[in-house]
C-alpha cells in the first residue's frame, strides 16, 4: 500500500500543472515519509539553485516545493548543500566494508564497470541479501579471459589471461561470454588493455563489435599515454562502438592535456567517447599484475615511486620482487597535482574513484574522493563551480548510462519522479581526511545521505541497519 500510494502521489506531482492549482494544493498537504526542509537545492539537470523543501514517499521524490511540507521525519538542511546521490561508476571492491565507506564519501551508487565479473547472475545473487548503496557491474573482458584460458589470479591475470594469446577458438568463446553477459543484464563491457597484454588486436576489436551489436560502452582501461588512446580510439571507430576512457589523469600522466585534446577531437568526429578522473597524484593496483611488467626492466630509481602501504616503505628492485611474490595492492607515485588538477576541472570528465581495498588494506580515494573534489577544487581552489562539479558527479554518469540501463533516468537528478537519491552536504567545510597510510578515514562535511528514500547517513555516521540500495541492472 506504501509503494502504491507513492507512485500515485508522484503521478500526481507529474501532472499537477495540467490538473490545476487544486491538485497542487492537495499534493502539498500530503504528509510525506520524509522531507528534506530549507536545503539549497542544486539540481544540474534543470540547473535549480535554490532554497526548497522535498518531500518524499517511499522510494521517489514527490515534491519540490518552496512551501512548508509536513511529514513523518525531517531533516531540516538549513545551511546545506542538497544534491542528487553521487554515482560512482568505477568502484572496486565492492563488499558492505566499502559501501560504508563510500556512502560516507556520499555515493549512493557503485558499480564495478572496469574489471567487471565473468558471472553476472552469480555477481547480483551475491548481493540480493541487501546491500547500503545501489550497485551493478560490467561483464567483465579480464575476467572472463581469465576464465577461457584458465588463468589462477582471483581479481587480476597474473598468467595466461595476460600472457598468452587466445586461439580464434578461444576469441569466441571470450565473445560468446560477454554477450551472453549483456543478455543477462550487465550495465556494460568492462576491460582493461593494460592487464591483458597479449590480447590481440583481433580479439579486442571482437570485444568492440559486440559492444556495437547491443549498444553499449566499454569501459577501458587503456594502455598508457598517447598511443594507448589511440588504440582505444581506434578500435572503437572501427567498430562503431561507445568508448569510455577511465582515469585519464592517471593514463595521460604529462600526457593528459594532449590526450584530453584527442577525446576532443574524436567526439567532434562523431565518435561516442567519454572519460573521469580522481583527484589523486597516486594510483594503486596489485603488485603482480602485468601492468607493472615494465618495472622489471626500467631504471633502478623507477622503484623509489612505488610504496608498500601497509609498511609506508618505498621499494627497490630487491623489495618490488619481494612483495610481487607475496602479492598485494602497491601504490603508484606517477603523477603531478596540475595534471590531475586539469583532468578533474575538464569538462569532459565526470568523477569516479577507481575505489581500492581489500583486506583492510586501500586507496584514500576510497574514503575520500567526493569530498576532496568538493572541498580541494570547488571551496579552495575555486577552480570548479559548485553546480560543475555536482553534474560530474551525478548527472554526467547517469546520462553515459542511462540508455542502456533506463532506471538510471531516475537517478543524478533532483525532481518530481525521481529516485530518492541524495547527499547533503556543508560545502563550508566538506574535506577529505583519508591518507595512503590511513585510508579508512572518513571525510568531514558529509551530512545525510539518502538511498532509495532511507537515510543511511545522518550527521556523518551511519544510521540504523537497513540496507536500501537496489541493483542497478540492464534489462534481460
Amino acid at each position: 500500500m506504501r509503494a502504491l500510494g507513492a507512485s500515485r502521489r508522484a503521478q500526481a506531482t507529474l501532472l499537477c500543472i495540467a490538473l490545476g492549482i487544486a491538485t497542487c494544493l492537495h499534493l502539498r498537504a500530503q504528509t510525506f515519509d520524509l522531507v528534506i526542509a530549507n536545503g539549497r537545492v542544486l539540481d544540474p539537470e534543470s540547473g535549480l539553485d535554490a532554497v526548497r523543501n522535498i518531500g518524499i514517499a517511499g522510494r521517489k521524490i514527490v515534491i519540490i516545493s518552496s512551501d512548508r511540507l509536513t511529514a513523518r521525519q525531517m531533516i531540516d538542511a538549513a545551511g546545506l548543500v542538497v544534491a542528487p546521490g553521487f554515482i560512482d561508476v568505477h568502484a572496486h571492491g565492492q563488499t558492505p566494508e566499502t559501501y560504508e565507506f563510500q556512502a560516507r564519501d556520499g555515493v549512493t551508487t557503485a558499480l564495478e564497470l572496469e574489471v567487471g565479473t565473468a558471472d553476472i547472475d552469480k555477481w547480483y545473487n551475491e548481493r540480493r541479501t541487501g546491500r547500503l548503496i545501489n550497485y551493478g557491474v560490467s561483464i567483465g573482458h579480464i575476467p572472463v579471459r581469465m576464465a577461457v584460458l584458465h588463468d589462477p589470479g582471483k581479481f587480476l591475470p597474473s598468467g595466461d589471461g595476460a600472457y598468452r594469446a587466445a586461439s580464434p577458438t578461444e576469441i569466441k568463446e571470450i565473445t560468446r561470454r560477454i554477450a551472453d553477459g549483456l543478455e543477462k543484464g550487465a550495465v556494460d563491457i568492462g576491460a582493461g588493455f593494460a592487464y591483458t597484454p597479449a590480447a590481440t588486436r583481433e580479439e579486442l576489436l571482437e570485444v568492440f563489435r559486440v559492444a556495437h551489436q547491443y549498444r553499449v560502452p566499454v569501459h577501458v582501461h587503456i594502455r598508457r599515454g598517447i598511443a594507448g588512446l589511440q588504440e582505444a580510439l581506434d578500435l572503437a571507430s572501427t567498430a562503431s562502438a561507445s568508448l569510455h576512457v577511465v582515469h585519464i589523469n592517471s593514463a595521460g600522466l604529462a600526457q593528459t592535456r594532449e590526450m584530453l585534446q584527442m577525446i576532443t577531437d574524436a567526439k567532434a568526429r562523431g565518435l561516442d567517447v567519454t572519460t573521469e578522473a580522481y583527484p589523486y597524484t597516486a594510483g594503486m593496483t596489485e603488485i603482480q599484475s602485468a601492468n607493472l611488467d615494465s618495472y622489471e626492466k626500467g631504471p633502478d630509481e623507477g622503484f623509489a615511486g612505488l610504496e608498500w602501504p601497509k609498511t609506508g616503505e618505498r621499494l627497490t628492485r630487491e623489495t618490488f620482487r619481494k612483495y610481487r611474490q607475496m602479492g598485494g595492492p602497491v601504490v603508484l607515485h606517477t603523477n603531478t597535482d596540475a595534471m590531475v588538477a586539469l583532468a578533474v576541472n575538464s569538462p569532459l570528465t565526470m568523477i569516479a574513484s577507481d575505489a581500492y581495498w581489500e583486506n583492510g588494506t586501500g586507496h584514500p580515494r576510497t574514503t575520500g574522493t567526493y569530498s576532496k573534489v568538493l572541498g580541494r577544487y570547488v571551496r579552495e581552489a575555486h577552480s570548479l563551480g559548485l553546480m560543475d562539479a555536482i553534474r560530474k558527479m551525478t548527472l554526467m554518469p547517469a546520462q553515459r548510462l542511462e540508455t542502456r540501463v533506463p532506471s538510471m533516468k531516475f537517478k543524478g537528478r533532483l525532481r518530481a519522479g525521481a529516485d530518492a537519491d541524495i547527499t547533503i552536504f556543508d560545502a563550508a567545510r566538506v574535506i577529505d581526511r583519508s591518507t595512503y597510510r590511513e585510508p579508512a578515514t572518513p571525510p568531514v562535511g558529509i551530512q545525510h545521505v539518502i538511498v532509495n528514500g532511507m537515510p543511511i547517513i545522518a550527521n556523518g555516521q551511519k544510521v540504523g541497519s537497513a540496507l536500501p540500495g537496489s541493483p542497478v541492472r540492464a534489462g534481460r
